[in-house]
């Protein structure tokens, strides 16, 4: 248990919590994109890992973990879970790192030279014939520009500061609202 922390926030009569910043065009615009892009990825993750199954070296189910992961994420990031940008972050960090590895060759093999006669073609996880080894690598190595944008717009989404809250009178959260403004996101706390 944490000590020296008040477990009800008090409010002053009167007053309710505003979050100034999750109004702004450019947070909710940052927000959408970063759930984009995570769900783009957990999509390009699972076509690879469905595709090639038979191919991969024994961390599928590593792979079922990571997109289970960049949907937990894209769920609390719809929700305004700041915390979890630099997370998201750091794993688009590592998964830019295996992708450009798997997708260039750099650690041996890479999809596109399974094309060669000498290899046999990946299975499906469902038992059938997967994807081709050129699909296979074109999607691994799509993997790393959608990384990269990710990483981008997760920390720019964490310098926006979408957990700045600020106690207003709600006699003046009225009048904004009246007046034609959007009147904050903030719902009244307990008090």
């Amino acid at each position: 248990m944490v000590r020296h922390m008040p477990p009800v926030r008090n409010l002053p009569p009167g007053y309710t919590v505003v979050f100034p910043n999750r109004d702004k065009v450019t947070s909710r615009a940052t927000k959408l994109i970063v759930v984009l892009i995570l769900l783009v990825s957990a999509a390009l993750m699972l076509a690879v890992t469905i595709g090639g199954w038979s191919k991969l070296q024994g961390l599928t189910p590593v792979n079922f973990i990571w997109i289970a992961v960049y949907l937990i994420i894209a769920f609390y990031v719809w929700r305004w879970s700041r915390g979890l940008l630099p997370i998201a972050a750091a794993l688009g960090i590592l998964l830019l790192i295996i992708s450009l590895i798997a997708g260039t060759g750099a650690s041996g093999t890479s999809w596109f030279d399974r094309s060669h006669m000498d290899y046999a073609a990946a299975q499906s996880l469902f038992g059938g014939t997967g994807l081709s080894p050129d699909t296979l690598g074109l999607l691994t190595l799509l993997i790393a520009p959608v990384q990269v944008l990710l990483i981008f717009f997760a920390m720019r989404g964490f310098a926006q500061g979408w957990n700045v809250e600020v106690e207003v009178p709600i006699e003046k959260l009225r009048e904004r609202s009246i007046g034609g403004s959007t009147g904050g996101t903030g719902a009244p706390a307990t008090a």
